[in-house]
């Protein structure tokens, strides 16, 4: 079927495009967003096919911002009697106004992933009996496995958007995922480990020979290395972070605070603090949604605003925050290509996409071999995070002792407690081996979830409070 979804839905553009002209008078921003998305979903588990789901969803958001103020109507019946109901719903944030609208955003040539349906290959069956076998595998390695859960995720998530004065814009998304957690146990101890991959590309090189055995064998590692782990301990400590997903901890507690609604209400803890030192010197950080096939990438916004690099701490001073039009605009700022919401029926807000600490200049086993007496945490679990105060909470799920400089023990149970700017300024190593995570990751926010990538190099952390259960 058609990708553009006026044509698919028997909607004239000409028509359309008059009707959201109507509901922007007097506005100074606004769009209409088409979405279409199919969806699938397998999950194997305790040795059967425990759920296979298949989805379709159509439907439109007909936006107005005027001001402050933001009007949203919403529907999954995409005819022009819907719309036309919507325009006099969200017309009204216009009334007695002569609002200038927005600019609307230079388009691009430029594609980040290709209009593929990754649902479409491998087919139902390869997937059910490919999850079979991953299942056989990962059982047969080690005889301490007692429970293995594996899924696959794929979607294709077409998106048209109308703008005032008839400009249009497009985008194909796809997006899939490879998961498997493994639970080995030793008496009455049991313990986990999870493996996962993604990204905006086709199933094949997550899934091909050899790709998948290695992810099984990275979750049952992790798994055995937890089922060894002693308790963690707890006090001040200097900290190491390794590269990649622990980038998470930055995403939560630092790129929040950098999204541009919450500086423009100074909720943020960064409020107010553009062009000071809010780090320490080397610390460089940004939101890129420009990398080819990444889980967070977007060649365009949900506002049509192509994606940026853009850079928010350089050199540990804050020079930029991630924005929407509507933000950009209140703060005199521009639009970052920032602006996304979940789907048709949500509002759009400044939203992070791959954000990512840059390399340093040390060696990872420099920066570790300079702690007497630390942790080395190469990943991180569930948190939690205050936005207005920066303060948060997170939980190790793989970490090390590092005793004289060298990695010691496992732990099980450490909480890295601190608080964000402040974390910022104790960072006293960065490395020279930043790595974005496997393609994992989903951001939450006002009841909001999207898609999200986060990278970093080796860095070193010092004095930092850490919960553990040693006794």
């Amino acid at each position: 079927m058609s990708d553009d979804l006026f044509e698919r839905h028997g909607l004239d553009i000409a028509r359309a495009g008059a009707l959201v002209d109507e509901a922007l008078t007097g506005a100074d921003d606004g769009e209409l967003f088409l979405e279409h998305r199919t969806s699938e979903s397998l999950v194997f588990d305790d040795g059967r096919m425990k759920s296979a789901a298949f989805d379709v969803s159509d439907g439109f958001g007909l936006r107005a911002v005027a001001g402050e103020a933001v009007a949203v109507a919403h529907s999954s019946d995409v005819t022009e009697d819907a719309l036309s109901r919507a325009v006099a719903s969200v017309g009204v944030v216009g009334h007695n106004r002569a609002g200038t609208l927005d600019v609307a955003p230079a388009g691009t040539n430029r594609r980040l992933y290709a209009d593929l349906d990754p649902i479409a290959a491998p087919d139902f069956v390869d997937k059910a009996a490919l999850l079979a076998t991953v299942d056989a595998y990962a059982r047969a390695k080690d005889a301490r496995v007692r429970q293995v859960s594996v899924s696959l995720t794929a979607e294709r998530q077409v998106v048209n958007i109308l703008r005032a004065g008839g400009h249009r814009l497009a985008d194909v998304r796809p997006l899939v995922r490879f998961t498997v957690t493994i639970m080995v146990g030793e008496g009455d101890r049991q313990e986990t480990g999870t493996y996962g991959c993604g990204g905006r590309e086709p199933f094949a090189r997550f899934l091909a020979d050899g790709h998948w055995q290695r992810g099984v064998d990275e979750a049952l590692r992790r798994a055995l290395v937890n089922l060894e782990a002693v308790p963690a301990p707890a006090g001040t400590f200097d900290v190491v972070l390794g590269p990649g997903w622990p980038g998470i901890l930055l995403h939560e507690a630092v790129g929040h605070g950098l999204e541009g609604d919450f500086n423009r209400r100074k909720t943020s803890a960064f409020a107010g603090l553009m062009g000071e030192k809010v780090a320490a010197s080397g610390v460089t950080v940004v939101d890129d949604g420009t990398h080819p096939d990444r889980r967070g990438s977007l060649t365009i916004d949900d506002e049509g605003t192509p994606s940026h690099e853009t850079v928010l701490i350089e050199d540990g001073r804050l020079v930029g925050y991630m924005q929407d039009r509507q933000n950009a605009r209140l703060m005199g700022m521009l639009p970052t290509g920032n602006g996304r919401r979940q789907s048709y029926a949500h509002t759009i807000m400044p939203r992070m996409t791959n954000t990512i600490m840059r390399s340093g200049d040390h060696d990872p086993e420099e920066i570790r071999a300079g702690v007497k007496d630390g942790l080395y945490m190469v990943s991180f679990g569930g948190g939690q995070v205050d936005i207005t105060s920066g303060k948060f909470v997170f939980s190790c799920t793989e970490g090390y002792r590092i005793r004289d400089g060298k990695i010691a023990e496992p732990v099980k149970g450490a909480m890295l407690i601190g608080n964000g700017p402040d974390a910022l300024t104790r960072i006293t190593a960065v490395g020279n081996d930043m790595a974005l995570d496997d393609g994992i990751g989903t951001c939450g926010k006002a009841g909001q979830w999207v898609p999200v990538g986060v990278g970093q190099p080796t860095i070193r952390i010092n004095e930092m409070t850490v919960g553990g259960t040693e006794t």
